[in-house]
């Protein structure tokens, strides 16, 4: 949960989009060189969802490895050898090791070392933090600690590896595939989406859809791509424009429309959708006082979920590259900007429906609220001007499918 928090902050601080060149073009941040302008990484949603993902998937997976070895060596700790030993932390009785905390803290270190090379020295004096702290409490050996931290290195080298053929490199895309996506929908007789700022700003991680998920391959990323949205050309999409240009009039000094808005929008200098999430997830970890290694599976499961979503979304976003309201009637004003990416689907409607449906698999006795909760983010986008309702309940159908692939894999994990 610590580390969640510390991903939370650093999403935030790195979710700021680069401002334009002289020539009206827009740099591109760079993993090589992080300190230069724009700072690496832009932290927008797609890549929070990935950051978030690949980090609490490598804990879960050193989590186990490191309760196996517990289970193999059975080493007891030091205070239960010598009784005269007063650790300054918790008694606890599982076998000492390899320590836990020092897996924990070498595996995510080196993975949040690649997705924020700026922030190496701060990180990793987090990581010797909790490295350390059961060495200086007199709760484990210094042979605990080391061994500990060769095992979450060697599972963080799984999980690298995986980071740096997934994709990700590919996702900005060129000039020329951005024309491709607007031909397209040209080439099929409709209004492709154009980016509002000035100067035109290109689309968000158009590629982030090629991206390899977690849950199921790229065949099965087709199958569930959500059908077509009404046309452009089409009464059913003049009667959804307008219905949008009425529910962002009725928001407009309604004191609760406006906070159900503001609430879910995580936008620019945020933890980002996937962020406001886990920060739900944290809160049903804390309430239910779980064990480390089953608050590593929770966060697991969500961001698997989460990541996946994202790749669905983006997909399809960038497949039909339908504009958005405020494209097509101008007068529509919205209350938290316009998102420089296509409209269909909703990334909050699926990124929201994925994260319920594993978290209300999870902690069942929430699941209602939960699902009150995903589908008041993504009509939060509605009210706000930013989506058609088509947008919204095809994002919480393809969230809630996304979703259901991590439910499958928590009932065979043999977590349950």
């Amino acid at each position: 949960m610590r580390w969640n928090q510390i991903m939370r902050e650093l999403v935030a601080k790195y979710n700021l989009p680069p401002v334009a060149n002289d020539d009206g073009t827009y740099p591109v941040p760079e993993a090589n060189n992080p300190f230069a302008y724009p700072a690496f990484p832009f932290a927008n949603p797609p890549y929070a969802a990935r950051a978030y993902a690949y980090v609490t998937v490598a804990q879960y997976d050193a989590m186990v490895a490191a309760y196996f070895y517990k289970a193999q060596y059975g080493r007891k700790a030091p205070y239960q050898y010598d009784n005269s030993l007063q650790p300054a932390t918790l008694k606890s009785e599982l076998p000492s090791y390899p320590c836990e905390d020092a897996v924990m803290s070498a595996v995510t270190l080196e993975l949040m070392k690649l997705l924020f090379p700026a922030e190496i020295p701060y990180l990793e004096a987090k990581a010797a933090e909790q490295r350390n702290y059961k060495l200086w409490a007199g709760a484990a050996v210094r042979s605990d600690v080391e061994a500990g931290e060769k095992l979450g290195k060697a599972v963080a080298e799984k999980f690298v590896a995986r980071a740096r053929t997934d994709g990700m490199r590919n996702a900005v895309g060129t000039p020329a595939q951005w024309d491709s996506l607007a031909r397209a929908a040209r080439e099929r007789g409709e209004t492709p989406w154009l980016s509002l700022e000035t100067p035109a700003r290109p689309p968000m991680l158009p590629f982030f859809g090629r991206v390899g998920p977690w849950l199921f391959d790229a065949n099965t990323l087709v199958e569930i791509r959500p059908a077509a949205p009404p046309s452009t050309n089409s009464e059913a999409f003049r009667r959804e424009l307008e219905e949008v240009k009425q529910e962002a009039a009725k928001t407009i000094g309604n004191r609760e429309r406006t906070a159900i808005v503001h609430f879910w929008a995580d936008g620019v200098g945020t933890y980002t959708p996937p962020g406001h999430w886990n920060a739900i997830a944290a809160d049903l970890v804390f309430g239910a006082r779980q064990s480390e290694i089953r608050a590593a599976r929770t966060f697991a499961l969500l961001n698997m979920a989460v990541m996946d979503a994202g790749v669905s979304c983006w997909e399809t976003k960038n497949y039909y590259f339908n504009p958005r309201p405020s494209q097509m009637d101008p007068s529509i004003k919205t209350m938290t900007g316009v998102p420089n990416f296509p409209a269909y689907t909703s990334g909050h409607a699926t990124f929201s429906a994925a994260a319920a449906t594993v978290l209300g698999h999870v902690f069942p006795a929430d699941k209602p609220r939960l699902e009150r909760m995903a589908t008041e983010a993504s009509l939060s986008r509605l009210y706000g001007g930013i989506h058609y309702r088509s947008d919204c309940e095809a994002g919480l159908r393809c969230g809630n499918i996304v979703g259901a692939f991590a439910v499958r894999r928590a009932q065979t994990d043999g977590g349950n």
